[in-house]
């Protein structure tokens, strides 16, 4: 019914702030989705048509061998981002499938807080690469390698947000519940 909100996974009504919460990662997630599907169907639609006029005029795209070294860190990025977004990292289930649940919400608070750390670490520590690839060219295409190095950004960026943010959640819900593989498992 409008204006009740809507419900949460265990039946009850969610709160606003975990709505608001839940908005920029699903925002991210979707950048993820469309930034890892363009670039994949450039690099093979690039690569197709590279092979053809290797094949069938015995000559190639001069810039097909290069435009991975702006795309492929691109494609990464979003698969990571889409990844965190989703809460399917890689992961080791076996600690919090052993812990209460306040013990769980512990270990993932702790978890997410080292993610943060880790992630703003590497966006600190890259600055110096980032300065020198926005002077760096690749010989073929001519275009920045700061193109294909600030995915760095978004990709560690994104990881630092969505950890963040579900700390924020945590705390607001403090329910981590117990991990169920079926749920997330991607084997």
């Amino acid at each position: 019914m409008p204006g009740q909100g809507t419900t949460d996974q265990r039946g009850g009504r969610s709160r606003p702030l975990l709505r608001w919460v839940q908005l920029p990662i699903v925002l991210l997630d979707w950048s993820g989705q469309i930034i890892a599907a363009l670039t994949l169907a450039f690099l093979f639609c690039a690569l197709l048509v590279n092979v053809i006029l290797r094949y069938v005029m015995n000559t190639g795209l001069p810039w097909a061998s290069e435009i991975h070294a702006v795309l492929l860190p691109w494609m990464v990025a979003g698969g990571v981002v889409i990844a965190a977004a989703r809460g399917r990292n890689i992961a080791i289930t076996l600690l919090p499938d052993l812990l209460g649940a306040q013990a769980r919400l512990w270990l993932f608070a702790a978890v997410n807080v080292m993610i943060l750390v880790i992630a703003l670490s590497v966006l600190w520590s890259s600055q110096p690469i980032l300065k020198a690839a926005q002077v760096q060219r690749l010989s073929t295409l001519g275009i920045k390698q700061i193109w294909g190095y600030s995915s760095l950004i978004y990709a560690f960026g994104g990881m630092a947000v969505i950890a963040l943010l579900d700390m924020l959640r945590l705390l607001v819900e403090r329910d981590v519940g117990a991990s169920d593989p079926t749920k997330t498992s991607l084997s």
